[in-house]
């Protein structure tokens, strides 16, 4: 029987908001918008989108960034319960992200150790945010993820693992693509309807606990 494994995203999946985004709107030159518009399209790379992005941002408005993202940041409800339920079945949970380490990890902190998230990093050493990409695409993908996520699917789960995807953009479309099962909300709902890709909608981690119990934990 196959063991289920879960890669969850961050940005608008386990937070009720893009986090990326939220810093954009609050900090950012209107060009951005052009930049994620972009992305989301597909008219250019996550990895250059991103990176550009935050080229805009001077490193010194780092504290004020980091405060207002605590400050504002929601964590989905029932994604506590989610952590825990996991724990008690003992089904491994990798935070699988295209954010960035300086929210990601203290919003995460206390929920999930370190060891279990991959996620991009930023570099504050010069005059504007450099992004720092240490989960880059292997040579099965071609799409310059950043923080690609088929390659982190390829190396942490084992072939006779059961994976399961959850997101929500456009940056956990290929992870779908590898799933033996992908729970979705938002844009990855339209994209996977689009694709023909077998999904189950959620709206909050209580309903991703329910389905688990449905069509995974009993057939574990």
């Amino acid at each position: 029987m196959k063991k289920p494994i879960i890669f969850c995203d961050f940005d608008g999946t386990i937070t009720n908001t893009d986090n990326i985004i939220a810093i954009m709107k609050k900090f950012a030159p209107p060009e951005w918008e052009q930049l994620k518009d972009q992305v989301l399209s597909q008219a250019i790379p996550i990895q250059e989108g991103v990176s550009k992005m935050f080229a805009l941002l001077p490193s010194a408005s780092r504290k004020e960034i980091t405060e207002y993202i605590l400050e504002h940041a929601e964590i989905r409800e029932g994604f506590e319960e989610f952590v825990a339920f996991l724990k008690e079945q003992g089904i491994p949970l990798y935070i699988v992200s295209g954010g960035i380490d300086f929210f990601v990890e203290p919003l995460l902190d206390g929920l999930v150790s370190k060891e279990q998230i991959y996620c991009n990093k930023a570099d504050f050493s010069k005059e504007r945010i450099n992004i720092v990409w240490p989960y880059t695409c292997d040579e099965k993908c071609e799409y310059d993820c950043g923080c690609c996520k088929p390659t982190l699917i390829r190396k942490l789960a084992k072939q006779t693992d059961f994976k399961i995807v959850i997101g929500d953009s456009i940056t956990d479309l290929q992870a779908a693509k590898l799933a033996d099962k992908v729970i979705a909300r938002d844009f990855l709902v339209e994209k996977c309807k689009e694709l023909e890709i077998t999904h189950t909608p959620f709206h909050s981690f209580f309903g991703v606990i329910e389905s688990l119990k449905k069509e995974v934990v009993t057939n574990a």
